[in-house]
C-alpha cells in the first residue's frame, strides 16, 4: 500500500512547489534593490532646494491656498515663509535635525520645540514630522528603521515596485519608474494600517525633481500639494539660512 501511493504524494509535493515558485516569479527579497540608490543619489545632502511654492492645503475646517518660499536639505533642513499678496511675510518656520522654530510677527510669538509632527500640526494643521515632509518633498522616501529592514521588489504594470518592512514597525511601499523617478508612495503604520500616500508628479524630461508633490491622509479629507516653480537645485554647505534668531524683546514660547 506505502509503495502503490508514495509516488502520487512526490508528485502533489512538485505540483504544490512548482505553483509557488511560479507564483513568487520576478519577485526579489532580502538586500534593498539596486534602483534605490538612484532615487538616494538624485539630491544630495549638499544639494539645496530653493524655490517659490504653491501650497493647498485641505483639511476639515476648509481650503487653504498659500503662497510660500521654501528651503530644503536633506536629511531635515528646512526654512518656509508665508508669502502674502501685499506686504511682508507673517509666518516663518525654520527646522533643523533637533529644533523647530516658528515666528509669527503680527502676533510677536515665536515658538521653539522638536521637530515632531504634534508640533507641526499646530500651525499647518496636518501631521508628518519635518525629516519625513524633508525627504518627501526632495523627491524621496521618508526613512525607516535601519534595523532589521526587509525588501522585496518585483514589477507591477511599468513600474517598479519596492516593499520595505520592520518586523514590529512602520513599513511603506514605493513604486518606481524604469528611469528611476520616484512615481508614488503608501506609508502603513505598525499594523499595517494605511497613514498617507504620496504621488510625485509633473517631472521635466531633465529635472531630477517632481514639480508637484501631493500628500493624501486616509481621513480622505486632509491633503497638502506642494507645486513648485522657480526651483533651483543649489551646492551648499552652510546651514545658518536654517537658523531664525529670536528679535529683540520677545519671549519664547516652549513646545515640546
Amino acid at each position: 500500500m506505502r509503495d502503490r501511493y508514495f509516488p502520487c504524494g512526490r508528485v502533489v509535493i512538485f505540483l504544490w512547489l512548482v505553483m509557488l515558485v511560479c507564483g513568487c516569479a520576478g519577485k526579489t527579497a532580502g538586500m534593498p534593490p539596486k534602483s534605490l540608490e538612484i532615487i538616494s543619489r538624485t539630491i544630495h545632502e549638499t544639494d539645496r532646494i530653493v524655490a517659490t511654492a504653491q501650497i493647498d492645503l485641505m483639511t476639515a475646517q476648509g481650503y487653504f491656498p498659500v503662497r510660500a518660499a521654501l528651503v530644503l536639505q536633506k536629511p531635515s533642513y528646512l526654512r518656509l515663509e508665508m508669502l502674502p499678496l501685499i506686504g511682508t511675510p507673517d509666518f516663518f518656520l525654520t527646522a533643523t535635525p533637533d529644533d523647530m522654530r516658528i515666528f509669527i510677527p503680527s502676533r510677536g510669538e515665536f515658538y521653539s520645540g522638536k521637530p515632531s509632527a504634534e508640533n507641526l500640526a499646530r500651525f499647518l494643521t496636518f501631521a508628518l514630522n519635518i525629516a519625513d515632509m524633508v525627504m518627501i518633498l526632495s523627491g524621496s522616501y521618508p526613512p525607516l528603521a535601519k534595523q532589521n529592514l526587509l525588501y522585496m521588489s518585483y514589477e507591477e504594470a511599468d513600474l517598479l515596485r519596492v516593499d520595505m518592512k520592520t518586523p514590529l514597525g512602520p513599513s511603506q511601499t514605493i513604486w518606481m519608474e524604469k528611469n528611476g523617478r520616484i512615481a508614488r508612495l503608501v506609508r502603513h503604520d505598525s499594523d499595517g494600517r494605511e497613514i498617507y500616500q504620496v504621488q510625485y508628479e509633473d517631472y521635466t524630461p531633465q529635472g531630477p525633481l517632481a514639480e508637484k508633490i501631493t500628500i493624501k491622509w486616509t481621513d480622505n479629507v486632509t491633503s497638502v500639494s506642494v507645486k513648485y516653480s522657480d526651483l533651483r537645485i543649489e551646492k551648499a554647505t552652510d546651514l545658518s539660512v536654517f537658523e531664525l534668531p529670536v528679535p529683540a524683546e520677545i519671549k519664547i514660547i516652549k513646545m515640546n
